[in-house]
Order: structure tokens, then sequence, then C-alpha cells
């Protein structure tokens, strides 16, 4: 009999999970806290309570908790002060929302005496590193118990015959083979993996996607877009104060309606395999966008460059599951540092699979000096002549090398 006496389960009430929670209460004799975060991924929730009742879970150990805000305000939003892409294109949708749901299961298993906490992330993933990680640089101590690397039931067919053995509920999608993909879902963005998208020379199919039509059946007007910022995030679409979830909600529909946001990428995982997913993330790369082109007039150019620096690192720290780590929250200091000035609006044209940003202005904090930059009479503002100099200076080293080479030839 296992010394494991309360687990709390990452719980989504749907094949995996249910057959682990069946399993966690067999095998460990364990009793089990069932908890199911909304981070904004669009399904109906209630029915995973309706299911832990049925497997004999207490009412008070059910926990279905609505994230949606927190989500953005203290995990999305974060992230994108600092312009962050993992390998030049994935905007971590998957990634970031992991140390969340990390710490909520964590806070749980406080509340409620648990002495583990469990996951439904496969040994081949990256989510069992960014829960474990999330787990272990929040209560040190816990014990994790990770399904997937302990049982033999590696396949959907093992799955369905462990569930229809134990009398574990089984929708009719899974009776009938189920989707095609494995998918991930909330607020920021979309995934699909596996079955067809296992070969990467194979295009995805047109009826995989959800949240965006394609680009040549996007409207074809173009629509505008103002975006207002408060040290480096969003506050106002249009004019309209909005908290954060409601920016991303409809930053979401606006792209999703003119085919924004649709990336088919090969990634390294953290496991060390390549493996190939198609994402959709139509706010995020109209945020991507807009907060560019709000720091290009207010950030300093150094402090620009030694941003764009940093956010590779920076990526593969989330990406990796190192968000509770040290070396991230002490970038996060550097970033939410710089986003001070990061004040003002910005304006977007949406056309067909493009953001296009058509103009920005920041009234208090603008770098932009229309008398210097001007290419018509200045005034004196800028003498010209001082790059004379600046160039011969730069060229030296240049000049050095060309001589030595001509001397030597």
């Amino acid at each position: 009999m296992s010394d494991i006496k309360k687990a709390v389960l990452a719980y989504s009430g749907g094949l995996d999970t249910s057959v682990i929670l069946k399993w966690l209460q067999d095998t460990y004799q364990c009793e089990v806290v069932t908890f199911t975060a909304d981070l904004g991924q669009g399904e109906e929730l209630e029915p995973a309570r309706k299911k832990a009742l049925q497997f004999g879970i207490k009412p008070e150990h059910i926990f279905i908790d609505d994230l949606r805000e927190e989500f953005v305000r203290d995990f999305v939003f974060p992230m994108f002060r600092c312009n962050t892409v993992y390998e030049g294109e994935y905007l971590l949708g998957t990634s970031i929302a992991r140390p969340l749901i990390a710490k909520r299961q964590i806070e749980i298993a406080r509340a409620t005496g648990a002495d583990a906490v469990s996951h439904g992330a496969t040994g081949k993933g990256n989510d069992q590193v960014r829960f474990e990680l999330g787990y272990y640089a929040l209560e040190p101590n816990i014990r994790v118990i990770a399904p997937w690397r302990e049982w033999d039931l590696l396949s959907r067919e093992k799955l369905m015959a462990y569930a229809e053995q134990h009398g574990i509920p089984v929708d009719m999608k899974h009776k009938q083979g189920g989707s095609p993909y494995s998918m991930d879902a909330n607020l920021l963005h979309i995934s699909f993996e596996g079955r067809h998208l296992e070969n990467p020379a194979a295009e995805a199919e047109e009826s995989m996607w959800r949240w965006t039509v394609s680009p040549e059946n996007a409207p074809d007007a173009a629509e505008y877009l103002d975006i207002d910022y408060e040290k480096g995030d969003i506050v106002a679409l249009n004019g309209e104060r909005i908290t954060p979830a409601e920016v991303l909600t409809r930053l979401n529909a606006l792209g999703g309606k003119h085919g924004i946001g649709r990336l088919d990428l090969v990634e390294n995982r953290y496991v060390g395999m390549k493996s190939r997913g198609c994402y959709e993330t139509p706010g995020g790369t109209i945020m991507l966008k807009a907060h560019r082109a709000i720091e290009s007039v207010c950030l300093d150019r150094e402090v620009a460059h030694l941003k764009d620096d940093l956010m590779p690192r920076y990526a593969s720290l989330i990406y990796n599951g190192y968000w509770w780590a040290p070396e991230r929250k002490a970038l996060q200091v550097l970033i939410d540092h710089t986003q001070q000035v990061v004040n003002g609006s910005v304006r977007l044209k949406l056309y067909k699979g493009n953001v296009i940003v058509v103009g920005r202005d920041s009234p208090s904090n603008s770098l932009f000096d229309p008398t210097i930059a001007t290419f018509e009479d200045d005034a004196g503002a800028y003498n010209q002549a001082d790059a004379n100099g600046f160039i011969r200076l730069n060229a030296l080293r240049l000049r050095i090398a060309a001589n030595l080479a001509r001397r030597k030839a």
C-alpha cells in the first residue's frame, strides 16, 4: 500500500485524466482531489465535476477555477512585455499556461492537506518538465505522480480497454476514434499535434483550424484597430478600457476573422526530439506586432537592443519550464523596468492574414524628434558634419586590417 494519502490531480474530465483518476485510486489507494483550470479553452467544464462525483470524489475536493484574468494579467502580459518568441516563431501559448496550473495545484494541495500532485503529461513531452519544475519550485518536498512514466497504458486502445474494464464513461467522440489531433487550448492559443501532422511534409487540413479563417476567405475590406498601452500592457481597444482577459478575447475574435495567427512549426522539444505542431494565436500575433510598434518610439535604442538580445534566453526559460526560477524573475524585473515609459497608442490595419502598423504615438514618452529626423531643412538641429569623425573612427580597424592584407599580398 502506498504511503501517499491524498493527491491533487490536474483533471480535464477527458479520457486520459479520467483513466488516471481511477488508476490513482486503485494503484496508490489514495484520496484524490481534482483540479480543473478554466484558462479560456472555450469548453464546458461542469461535466468534469459530474464525472469526478461519479468516481466518488467528495464535492469539497472538486475544484473548477476560473483563472482567465490571472492567466492574462500575470503570465501572458509579462511575457509579451519582452516580445517573447521561441525559435523565431512560436508564441509559447502552451508553455505559459503551465506555471499557473502548477501554482494553483500546489495551493490546492496545501489547502486540502494533500501530500502529492499528479498530471497527465506524457514522458515524451515538454509539459511534464514544466509542471514538475513548477511544483518543486513552489513546494520542494511535494510528491509527484506521473502515470505516463509508470503505467503500461501507452496507447489509446489500452486506455479505452482500461476505461471499459473499470466502467469509466467514455464520450461518443472517443468511441468513434476521437479527434485526429492532440489539442490544447487557452485564451492565448490552440495547438494541434499528432496523427496527420506527424508527417512534417503534409499540409495541415483546412478543416483542422478552429479559430481562424484562411487568409483567402478573410474579408476583402481591411479593419482598423486602435490599441492603448500603459507601462507596456494593453489597457484599451478602440478607446474602450477592458480587462486583460477581455483584451485577448476580443483580439482573438478580430484576428481570427481576418485569418491572422496561423503557424505550422517543427520545434525542438526539451526532451531532445523534434516535434511538428500547428498553432492558432490570432490575439497574440496582434499583440506582438503592436507592442514592438509602441516600443519603437518609447525605448532608447540600446535598451531596445538589450531587450532583443535577452529575449531568446527569456523565451527558452519559459519554454523549458523555468518560469519560477530566479533567473527568469531577475530578467522580468529588468524587462518591467524598461516598460515604465511604454505608454501611448498604436493603430493597426488587419487584412487577410496581415497585421500592418499604420501609426504609433506616445505624447508623454516619445523619443521621436521630428525636428531632428526630418529630411527637410532642420534649421541646425542636427549637424551632418558630425558624421565625419564617427565614420572615420569606426572605419579605423577596417583600414588597418586592409593595409596589413595589402602589404602581405
